[in-house]
């Protein structure tokens, strides 16, 4: 289980170094197409669609990480005045409501990007960018946030690991 655990979270880290990759490439992209456009008077093709599609990969394949490190927006009301178990049980309930969602979207988006590949669909630009290939982000980042989502419930079950990435000492815990 621990091999698991921390085998998901070395992908976890890897898709947040890809996804700040991606957002790296998409910025050098912007300054390109602005030094294209205004300075050389020249005509953009890809550089718009190729932006777009890699900060909606950034954001995709980066959620596993994000998901890792607690960095996903959480409103702890509730879970700051549950004890240690209540903060367990609750966790629990919503990390594997957010595993259910992801394994859905991952199937629909598996089903999406083999219909766009089979298909042969591309953008409606002059690029043409095949679709499989900005479609390819959905089932593998929310794939792994998938498996994420799975080392977090098994983390919690075998009482690792603070739920809600609160700290381990709260002064308003009652227990």
């Amino acid at each position: 289980m621990k091999l698991f655990i921390k085998s998901v979270a070395v992908i976890s880290r890897a898709c947040g170094v890809i996804a700040a990759v991606l957002i790296l490439l998409a910025i050098l992209v912007v300054c390109q197409m602005v030094i294209m456009r205004y300075l050389l008077s020249a005509s953009t093709v890809w550089q718009t669609e190729f932006v777009i599609f890699s900060l909606v990969g950034a954001t995709l394949i980066g959620s596993p990480y994000v998901l890792l490190i607690k960095g996903h927006v959480n409103v702890d009301l509730l879970p700051l005045y549950l004890g240690k178990r209540g903060r367990r049980i609750l966790a629990l309930i919503a990390s594997t409501g957010g595993l259910l969602f992801c394994l859905l979207l991952t199937w629909n988006g598996t089903e999406l990007f083999i219909e766009a590949l089979q298909g042969g669909w591309t953008t409606d630009t002059v690029w043409a960018l095949p679709l499989w290939i900005p479609y390819l982000a959905m089932p593998i980042g929310i794939g792994l946030l998938s498996l994420q989502y799975l080392a977090d419930i098994l983390s919690l079950t075998m009482g690792h690991g603070m739920p809600f990435a609160m700290q381990s000492h709260n002064p308003y815990e009652g227990e």
